[in-house]
C-alpha cells in the first residue's frame, strides 16, 4: 500500500515537471513569435507608409509641401486625412493624389501646401492614415517660420494717410442706353416694314381694286392669253369664260349670280326684266343661256365643242358683258355717297388695326425693357426709377460734406443739415450750451440729429467727472421713447471713426409713429457718442430709418462710415 502511494506521489510529480517544461516552452515560443510579429509589422510599416517635407525652414507665408507616399496592394482602400489637421500650420491646398504601379504593388503619392502666418518653431503633427481596416501615422516633423526683415535705412517709414472719397467710376449706363435704342429702332423697323409702310400692289390687288366692268375685260384679256384652246384644254376655258361675265352679273345685276346654276340665273334675269330692273333683251338672254348651258356640256359632260365655236363664244361674252353695261341705271348720289362711306370705313378699319397693333408691340417692348432691367438690377429699383423715390434720389444725387458744431463733426450727408434750435429751460442754458442740427423728422423714413453738447465751465474744474456714454444713451432712449417711439431693442458696441475717434455705439430696432397717424412702423437706429479729450463736449449723432426702405439703410451706412471729429482749434 505504500509503495503504491510513493508511485502515485511519484507520476504527479513528473506530470508536473512535464506541465511546467510545456508552460515555459509555451511562453517562450509565444514571446519568440510577438517579437516576430512586432519586427514583421514595423519592417512592413517601414516599407509601406514614408512622409517628408520639401522645406524645414520658410518664412512667414511661404508655402512647404508636405508630402506622404503609400506602398500597398491594389485590393486595399487607402484614405487620407483632410481638412485642417496639420494645426498649427494651414492647409493651402490639397493636390489628388498621384498613382504609379510599383513592382506587384501600387505607390499612391499625396501632397499638402502647408503654411503659416506667425514666427516661431512648429510641429506638424503626426497624419493618420487607413490603409485597409488599420491605421497608420506619419512622423511628426518640425518646421521654422521665419519673420522677415525690414530695412528700414533703405525704406522710410510714412504716416498713414487719410481717407480719401473716391468718386463713383462711370458706369455703363451708355451701353444699356445703346441696346435699348437699337432695340427700339429694330422694332420700329419691323413695324413700319410690315404695318405702316405702303406696300406696293401684287397683281391680284391691283386687279381687285379695278372696277366690275374693267375686271371682267382684263379677264376676257388674260384668257387669250392663256392658251387653253391650242392645248385644247375646252373645260378649263369655259370655266374661266363663264366665271367672268358671271362675276360682273354678281357684283352688278345680281349678287347671287356665281353660286346659280344655268337655269336659276336664267330665270332670275327673265324676272328682272320683267319687273324692269334691267332692260336685258331678249337676244342677251338666249346666248347667255346658250354658252352656258354649253359649258356645263364642257365641264360635267366632257362635251367637246369645236375650237372656232369656243372663240365664237368669247366673241359673244365680251359683246354681252358690255350689253349689260349699257342697261345698268347711272347709280344715285345716295348711293355714291354709300360707296364713299363704306370705302372710309374700310380705311379707317384698317389703320385702327395698324394702331392696336403698333400699341400691342409698343406695350410687349416697354415689358421686355422693364424686365430686362428689372433681372439686372432687381425690379424693386427700376420701378422706384420709373416712379421715383425720395429716399433713392437723396441716395444718388449729389452729397454735402459739412462741418458741424464746435469741435468740428465732420460728415457727409445727402443734404445740408438744418439748425435746430429746440426750448431749453434757463437754468439747463446756464450748465449747457446746445448747438442742434437735423434732417427730417422722426415720423419720417428717414431722420437724422446732430447735436452738440458743451458744458459750461467743466474745463477750469480740476475735479471733473468722467462722462459714462451708457448713461449718456440710456437718457437719448428714454428721450426717443417720449417722442412716441415704441419697442426699443438696445445693443452697444465700441465705435472708432475713419480718423480714429473712439466712442460709443448704440444700435438696434424700434416702432416709429407714423405722421398723422395712430399706427407704427419697423425701423432701425443707430446712435453715436463722442467725449472730448477735455471732457467738456458731448457730441451726438442719432439716425432712424424705416424698415422698408433699403435705400434709407444705404444711406445712413454712408453717413456712418464719412464721421470724422475734429479738435478744437486753440
Amino acid at each position: 500500500m505504500l509503495n503504491k502511494i510513493k508511485n502515485k506521489m511519484k507520476y504527479k510529480i513528473n506530470h508536473t515537471k512535464v506541465k511546467t517544461y510545456f508552460s515555459s516552452s509555451l511562453i517562450k515560443s509565444w514571446s519568440l513569435f510577438s517579437m516576430f510579429f512586432v519586427l514583421f509589422s514595423s519592417l512592413t510599416f517601414s516599407q509601406e507608409i514614408s512622409s517628408s517635407i520639401d522645406s524645414t525652414s520658410i518664412k512667414i507665408g511661404e508655402q512647404i509641401t508636405f508630402k506622404v507616399e503609400v506602398e500597398t496592394d491594389s485590393t486595399n482602400l487607402v484614405v487620407f486625412p483632410e481638412g485642417q489637421t496639420f494645426m498649427p500650420l494651414e492647409v493651402i491646398e490639397s493636390y489628388k493624389v498621384d498613382t504609379t504601379k510599383k513592382d506587384a504593388k501600387w505607390l499612391l503619392i499625396k501632397k499638402y501646401g502647408l503654411t503659416q502666418f506667425d514666427s516661431g518653431t512648429y510641429t506638424i503633427p503626426k497624419q493618420k492614415i487607413l490603409i485597409g481596416n488599420k491605421s497608420y501615422f506619419t512622423d511628426s516633423l518640425k518646421v521654422v517660420v521665419n519673420t522677415i526683415e525690414v530695412d528700414t535705412t533703405k525704406q522710410g517709414l510714412y504716416e498713414i494717410k487719410p481717407l480719401m472719397d473716391v468718386e463713383k467710376s462711370a458706369s455703363d449706363w451708355w451701353k444699356t442706353l445703346l441696346i435699348i435704342l437699337v432695340f427700339v429702332a429694330v422694332v420700329a423697323a419691323f413695324l413700319y416694314w410690315f404695318i405702316w409702310r405702303k406696300k406696293p400692289l401684287t397683281e391680284a390687288e391691283e386687279i381687285a381694286l379695278l372696277p366690275p366692268y374693267e375686271r371682267a375685260k382684263l379677264a376676257l384679256k388674260k384668257l387669250d392669253e392663256s392658251g387653253y384652246l391650242e392645248n385644247s384644254e375646252l373645260k378649263e376655258y369655259y370655266s374661266e369664260l363663264t366665271l367672268a361675265i358671271r362675276r360682273y352679273i354678281d357684283e352688278k345685276v345680281y349678287d347671287r349670280a356665281l353660286e346659280s346654276t344655268t337655269d336659276e340665273l336664267i330665270s332670275r334675269l327673265n324676272l328682272l326684266k320683267e319687273g324692269n330692273q334691267i332692260d336685258l333683251s331678249k337676244e342677251t338672254l338666249k346666248n347667255l343661256e346658250s354658252i352656258f348651258k354649253r359649258a356645263d356640256l364642257v365641264k360635267f359632260a366632257k362635251s367637246a365643242p369645236d375650237i372656232e365655236l369656243a372663240k365664237l363664244d368669247r366673241n359673244t361674252i365680251d359683246l354681252e358683258i358690255d350689253h349689260v353695261k349699257e342697261v345698268l341705271p347711272e347709280p344715285t348720289e345716295e348711293e355714291k355717297l354709300l360707296d364713299q362711306q363704306y370705302k372710309e370705313a374700310q380705311a379707317r378699319k384698317k389703320k385702327q388695326r395698324k394702331i392696336v397693333f403698333t400699341s400691342l408691340a409698343a406695350v410687349m417692348l416697354l415689358v421686355a425693357v422693364y424686365v430686362g432691367f428689372g433681372i439686372k438690377y432687381g425690379f424693386g429699383y427700376v420701378t422706384d426709377t420709373l416712379l421715383g423715390h425720395d429716399t433713392k434720389e437723396l441716395l444718388e444725387g449729389q452729397w454735402v460734406r459739412s462741418e458741424y458744431g464746435v469741435p468740428p463733426i465732420d460728415i457727409s450727408t445727402p443734404e445740408v443739415l438744418k439748425r435746430d434750435n429746440p426750448p431749453t429751460p434757463q437754468d439747463i442754458k446756464a450748465k449747457l450750451n446746445i448747438t442742434s442740427f437735423k434732417y427730417g423728422t422722426l415720423q419720417e423714413d428717414l431722420y437724422i440729429n446732430l447735436s452738440t453738447t458743451t458744458f459750461q465751465n467743466q474745463g477750469q474744474d480740476p475735479e471733473k467727472k468722467e462722462v459714462d456714454l451708457t448713461q449718456v444713451a440710456a437718457k437719448s432712449i428714454n428721450d426717443l421713447e417720449k417722442q412716441g417711439v415704441t419697442d426699443i431693442f438696445v445693443k452697444q458696441e465700441k465705435f472708432v471713426t475713419p480718423n480714429g475717434a473712439e466712442g460709443l455705439k448704440t444700435f438696434g430696432t424700434l416702432k416709429i409713429p407714423e405722421l398723422n397717424s395712430n399706427d407704427f412702423k419697423d425701423g432701425h437706429y443707430v446712435l453715436l457718442q463722442f467725449v472730448s479729450d477735455n471732457k467738456d463736449v458731448l457730441q451726438q449723432i442719432l439716425i432712424t430709418w424705416a424698415d422698408a426702405d433699403r435705400y434709407a439703410e444705404q444711406i445712413s451706412e454712408r453717413i456712418i462710415n464719412s464721421i470724422e471729429l475734429k479738435k478744437a482749434t486753440q
